[in-house]
């Protein structure tokens, strides 16, 4: 159904979404569910966040082109199903028109998240049209594939290959290396790559660009005779077996080569057998080394030591290593003719090295850089564009009051999904429900304080920028509460545009839930204690597996400093009663709550049905498939209320007793009131004990 006419819209457009200062980040204190002010050590992250933002909005403005909206399946391929690749580019003719190709081993969401900063250095860059095959589990591939639909790059394309039907290719070798068995797969590209892939940069995900990548492409003309790897040398002692007593590494020419950056002559390769050449000298290796140590490096190198005429040696500029015991500093004079910049150590950036600041510097540069601007055309190299959407776009009225509004609705926004790690398999009872909410940076406060109320699964959209997002996982990485739940599924929808996108974020994080139930609430909601299980339980109840019903959990809320959190249904009352606690809304929206009839609610003992009424926004509990909110609302206005209404067009609203459901609401957007003395309300979303 149609849930909005030419009034909503216009009325929609003229409801401003106020813009949000960054707060400082503090867990909320569960006793007296105050927000403590900011400690010092985070005012040095707020200030560079807020230098990364002026910057990168001034950037905005230098390029002032917006992005176009291109055909969706010409930035992301189809993808390949075991060794068959559905589609692909080769490169044609020279220069700035050839495709290079880029291949990536990346498994899991730590190493998903670090790729993104490797691939906006190479598209800060470049100035080629790129490919990415990616080599992924299927952790990797749902993120990677999810964050380049959305993102949109201008004569990009990407490929997925599942490293899971190549495991059996490499799973016969130990390795000690913390890159585990994906250590190991480079070794397998010549099998995995298509075949008429003649050549491939392959790259570690821990690389940082500080030039175009073009520049490494053009070595491979370089190549001589036999030649078929290009290789770096390896930047520590490790391959010369000095660095301790009975230190004993794999042999290799002189002190190695280091494989986070390869050049991949694929044809050569191919009729040189390297199957067959790298897997007889691993086994004879492993005759006596039993593992390896620094995963696929060590067979490349024990190749190259009985093949030499095999490499082309890189000059060291080309993979500037800053592992443990490195010697990457006799590799340069100047910092500034550095061209790629390698963390290979598990320490990462606590790393030792004279330069190590100018090379974390860069790092955070693309680490926090706006992805959006990476968007821009390249010269000479048009991008296919979405016809349809051009046209529909062009029908618009620039004159139009609400033409922002309206164009709104044609963003496509990048979205990062599981940003961190998540592991969560719903019960197999199939009653489990997930909570459902979105926020943006001034309400992260509250994550802590949900955790603790909500023991399921929880699933939220973050609207981040992308320095913003940086901070988000800084506080989230610092937390002992955050840290210890793994079913909390965090994915980042980036800033674009001047509107807060509320509905595509309630979208996003509702496309994310894999239990049969959602809880759909709002971030400043503190759930009563139990109401995962209460909820559970009354599904089974009302039996919504084969009905079409909406559990509604109604809304209280307090102006009160501290308050005791109630336990009971008879606290809440005796609350309310004392005017400590109101129905949620009551002095602003009394429309927004009224038929969840309170009156009845205080008396009630068991599930009631209640009629819906213009303007009704309960918090419901529905199956996973009821229909999404319609995102063309933004901002603040009607939002839920739209939704509602499609809801009851499609099921029976049931509201459960005696469910305590607390939230908290900011009254002033203020930073300093909401770090030091807050003024909170809490809204308690109760039914019966």
């Amino acid at each position: 159904m149609v849930l909005l006419d030419r009034c909503l819209v216009i009325l929609n457009c003229l409801c401003v979404f106020p813009s949000v200062k960054p707060l400082p980040l503090s867990p909320l204190d569960p006793q007296s569910s105050v927000l403590i002010g900011a400690a010092t050590e985070h005012q040095d992250l707020e200030l560079r966040l807020r230098d990364v933002e002026e910057h990168n909005h001034a950037l905005r403005r230098d390029i002032s082109l917006p992005p176009r909206v291109p055909n969706h399946s010409s930035h992301h391929s189809n993808s390949r199903q075991g060794n068959q690749l559905h589609t692909h580019s080769t490169e044609e003719g020279t220069g700035d028109s050839e495709t290079i190709h880029i291949a990536i081993v990346c498994a899991g969401y730590n190493a998903s998240r670090d790729v993104v900063t490797l691939v906006k250095s190479v598209l800060f860059h470049r100035r080629n049209p790129l490919h990415f095959h990616f080599i992924t589990d299927s952790i990797a591939r749902k993120i990677l594939a999810d964050l380049f639909h959305t993102w949109m790059v201008p004569a990009v394309h990407v490929n997925f290959y599942d490293a899971d039907e190549l495991k059996s290719e490499v799973s016969w070798i130990p390795n000690k290396h913390y890159s585990g068995i994906y250590g190991l797969m480079k070794l397998v590209l010549t099998k995995t790559l298509p075949s008429d892939l003649q050549k491939v940069i392959v790259l570690d995900t821990d690389i940082t660009f500080a030039t175009d990548i073009a520049e490494l492409w053009v070595v491979f003309h370089k190549f001589k005779g036999q030649q078929v790897l290009g290789l770096v040398e390896n930047q520590s002692d490790w391959y010369l077996g000095n660095l301790w007593k009975n230190h004993r590494p794999w042999p290799a020419l002189g002190r190695g080569f280091n494989t986070g950056v390869i050049l991949l002559l694929l044809d050569r390769l191919r009729k040189l057998k390297w199957e067959q050449m790298w897997r007889l000298t691993a086994e004879r290796e492993l005759m006596s080394m039993l593992s390896t140590s620094l995963a696929d490096q060590d067979i490349f190198n024990a190749v190259i030591k009985q093949n030499p005429f095999l490499v082309h040696q890189l000059p060291c500029f080309w993979n500037v290593q800053l592992s443990d015991h490195t010697r990457s500093e006799k590799c340069y004079k100047d910092v500034s003719d550095l061209k790629v910049i390698h963390w290979n150590s598990p320490k990462k950036l606590r790393v030792k090295n004279k330069h190590v600041e100018f090379f974390r510097n860069l790092y955070l540069t693309f680490l926090e850089y706006d992805g959006n601007l990476l968007r821009r055309e390249l010269f000479g190299c048009p991008s296919e564009t979405d016809h349809n959407s051009e046209n529909t776009l062009s029908e618009l009225d620039e004159d139009d009051p609400c033409y922002e509004f309206r164009r709104e609705r044609f963003t496509v926004h990048r979205t990062h999904v599981y940003f961190l790690h998540y592991e969560y398999e719903p019960a197999l009872d199939n009653t489990d429900v997930t909570l459902v909410a979105q926020l943006s940076m001034d309400r992260l406060q509250m994550l802590e304080a949900i955790c603790k109320h909500w023991e399921g699964p929880i699933s939220l959209a973050l609207y981040l920028s992308d320095a913003e997002a940086q901070q988000f996982l800084r506080y989230a990485q610092g937390s002992e509460v955050l840290m210890s739940r793994s079913n909390v599924g965090y994915h980042i929808v980036y800033k674009e545009g001047q509107f807060y996108p509320v509905n595509l974020l309630r979208n996003v994080a509702m496309g994310q839930v894999n239990t049969p139930y959602m809880f759909l609430s709002d971030i400043d909601f503190l759930p009563m204690y139990g109401l995962y299980e209460y909820l559970r339980k009354s599904g089974v109840q009302l039996d919504m597996g084969n009905t079409k019903k909406a559990l509604v959990v109604p809304a209280f809320e307090t102006l009160r400093y501290r308050l005791s959190f109630p336990k009971s249904k008879a606290e809440l009352l005796s609350q309310l009663d004392m005017g400590t606690l109101f129905t949620f809304r009551y002095h602003v929206w009394t429309k927004g709550h009224a038929p969840t009839d309170f009156a009845k609610w205080r008396t009630a003992t068991t599930p009631y049905r209640v009629q819906w009424e213009a303007d009704f926004e309960p918090y419901v509990m529905v199956r996973r498939e009821s229909p999404e909110y319609d995102r063309r609302f933004v901002g603040f206005g009607w939002n839920k209320v739209a939704h509602i209404m499609e809801l009851d067009a499609q099921v029976t609203l049931i509201f459960i007793k005696g469910i305590v459901h607390p939230k908290i609401t900011i009254c002033s957007p203020s930073v300093h009131v909401i770090a030091n003395t807050w003024l909170v309300r809490f809204v308690f979303t109760a039914f019966g004990v």
